[in-house]
């Protein structure tokens, strides 16, 4: 069974305004199905996972090209780098939009490729595991905050009860335990890291012991939804803070991990400046967590942050969906005030609360530390164009409904996002 993606539009655009499509995203996010389906029946495909194609790429890319002529899909071509020169010279002497689909589940290999081989002629996409949306069936547009957007949501939108959001968030996003639903979930989680530990993470760096790494890997998992702490990961992990710096980067590059920024702005004063972790796929943080059901995971002490990961995850990739970089920020200050989340555009900023309860109260209590930004007497000439707008705010939890909470805030419940 094929789940429509979201992002099938963003590539079709992509792929008729560049030569090169570069699809990267974590291993088993969906891409060569998806590629797959949207490829015309003239174009050829070719994996390098395959040790005699990823031989022929590399021994001779001129001849493999020939081989599999445009227009065609390559399948983890990071694992020929020596073809990108060779995609350079093809595209430059051709010039035809769509001649070249490529995926990648390393993506910091395949970004230092392309910039330096690529750069002008290739469009990259990310591919993440499925939303909830793409789930439903609903496939909504980026996340925003505004109510009239929100208001047309409640029509299509499937309601969720607990249960429901629980089971979603401990089954993850991942699209072969939607498209096969006998998958034994815990032996899918297990074989999926040990092919990361054993394939990717041997590209990307040098790891001594993988069984540290792995240890690192369920530490990084425990603190999903909290701010980085390079010492006390390292600590944990019985390694040393650059490591932990190192390897933390790794889950980056390799699409398990996003680092949401903290909010800096000359009218706010004493602001935290270390970045918040969470997992881009709550089944795999289940997973890596010991977490045996969803019920479980519900009722324990984690939840909270497997909520608020849960949302995060589902606002980001809301973005990435449609080719845009998600403007998602947090704030925190000395005064240990907060705002879970914070989307920056156009001169606004949107503050967002998330909060595992059915009727939260008090929940916007921080966003008036923001209101400093607006103030222009804050700023002096050169900073004039740091001065915001604050937009409506929302507060995202299991409520039943749509409610607005004052003039300015509304109440979303889950299932909307």
């Amino acid at each position: 069974m094929y789940i429509k993606r979201k992002v099938e539009d963003t590539i079709l655009n992509i792929s008729s305004t560049f030569p090169v499509l570069m699809l990267t995203g974590p291993r088993q996010s969906g891409k060569t199905t998806l590629l797959n389906k949207l490829s015309e029946a003239d174009r050829k495909y070719v994996t390098l996972d395959d040790p005699a194609d990823r031989l022929f790429a590399r021994n001779e890319p001129t001849a493999f090209l020939e081989r599999y002529s445009p227009p065609v899909i390559i399948d983890e071509i990071q694992y020929a780098p020596e073809l990108f020169p060779y995609i350079k010279m093809h595209v430059d002497r051709h010039k035809n939009s769509g001649d070249f689909w490529l995926t990648g589940s390393q993506m910091f290999h395949m970004m230092k490729n392309v910039s330096e081989s690529l750069a002008g002629r290739a469009g990259i996409i990310n591919l993440f595991g499925l939303s909830n949306n793409e789930i439903s069936g609903t496939l909504f547009e980026q996340y925003t905050t505004e109510k009239d957007e929100l208001l047309k949501r409640i029509h299509t939108a499937k309601p969720m009860t607990l249960p429901d959001v629980f089971e979603r968030i401990f089954k993850g996003g991942m699209p072969r335990i939607y498209e096969q639903p006998n998958v034994n979930q815990e032996e899918y989680y297990s074989s999926y890291v040990q092919t990361y530990l054993s394939r990717d993470i041997r590209e990307l760096t040098q790891v001594a012991d993988e069984l540290t790494f792995y240890r690192f890997l369920c530490i990084a998992a425990a603190r999903t939804g909290s701010m980085v702490n390079y010492d006390a990961l390292a600590k944990e992990a019985e390694i040393s803070a650059p490591t932990a710096k190192q390897w933390l980067s790794v889950l980056v590059s390799s699409g398990i991990v996003i680092l949401i920024e903290p909010y800096h702005n000359n009218a706010l004063k004493r602001v935290v400046k270390s970045p918040r972790m969470y997992f881009l796929d709550t089944g795999l943080a289940a997973h890596l967590t010991k977490w045996s059901s969803s019920a479980v995971l519900e009722s324990g002490a984690m939840a909270g942050e497997f909520f608020e990961t849960y949302v995060v995850s589902e606002i980001y990739k809301s973005f990435v969906n449609v080719g845009k970089k998600p403007p998602l920020y947090y704030y925190r200050d000395s005064n240990t005030k907060e705002i879970d989340l914070i989307i920056w555009q156009n001169g606004t900023l949107y503050p967002i609360e998330i909060k595992k309860s059915s009727n939260p109260v008090g929940a916007t209590k921080n966003f008036g530390v923001l209101n400093p930004v607006t103030d222009e007497t804050n700023f002096d000439e050169l900073s004039k164009h740091l001065k915001m707008k604050i937009g409506t705010g929302n507060v995202i939890c299991l409520a039943n409904n749509l409610r607005p909470i004052d003039s300015k805030n509304w109440t979303v419940p889950v299932w909307l996002i």
